[in-house]
């Protein structure tokens, strides 16, 4: 069967439920991100920063993903932008297995990235406190829970969104599971 013919299959309660869990899913992994950085106080590397590019584009296809299948749109429409959120989860499990081996030291990372944080607000000059704070080393997990990182746990996440996307986006639609 050829991939035109797949997205022309009917869509229905399988797409709708995938699309509404892999925006609510993308949504809050990107939004526990922000949470740890501005609540938290964990600055991010700028691996991590990279890291969440693939989130800032998904969340938006997402969200069009679940209108189009509730909505009953066209299903070339709704496949596809379930198939691109796949696709784009999986960019998003390259730069976070990137990252974790950064992190474990099996590879360099990018040169820009060996600076160690530092610096602080607080000698009255906020201008030149600003300046003084240096963004983390990517190879140096924040932390870790469970045994990985905030990298390692984006692997794992990414891998589950790009295989339910790419699951709902070839599966029929007069199926569950």
């Amino acid at each position: 069967m050829a991939f035109s013919d797949v997205l022309r299959r009917p869509t229905g309660f399988r797409q709708v439920l995938a699309s509404s869990f892999l925006f609510a899913g993308m949504a809050i992994t990107v939004g526990s991100a922000l949470l740890f950085q501005y609540v938290g106080g964990y600055i991010p590397c700028a691996l991590c920063l990279e890291e969440r590019i693939p989130y800032y584009v998904g969340v938006p296809i997402a969200l069009a993903a679940f209108v189009a299948a509730a909505g009953r749109a066209s299903a070339p429409l709704t496949r596809g932008l379930i198939f691109l959120i796949g696709l784009i989860m999986l960019v998003s499990l390259g730069l976070a297995v990137y990252h974790a081996g950064v992190e474990w030291h099996f590879w360099a990372g990018p040169a820009g990235c060996s600076q160690v944080g530092g610096g602080g607000l607080g000698t009255g000059d906020l201008l030149a406190d600003i300046d003084a704070v240096k963004p983390p080393s990517c190879d140096a997990a924040a932390g870790r829970f469970l045994g990985l990182s905030f990298a390692g746990w984006n692997a794992v996440t990414s891998a589950l969104f790009a295989a339910v996307a790419l699951r709902s986006a070839f599966a029929k639609a007069d199926r569950f599971a």
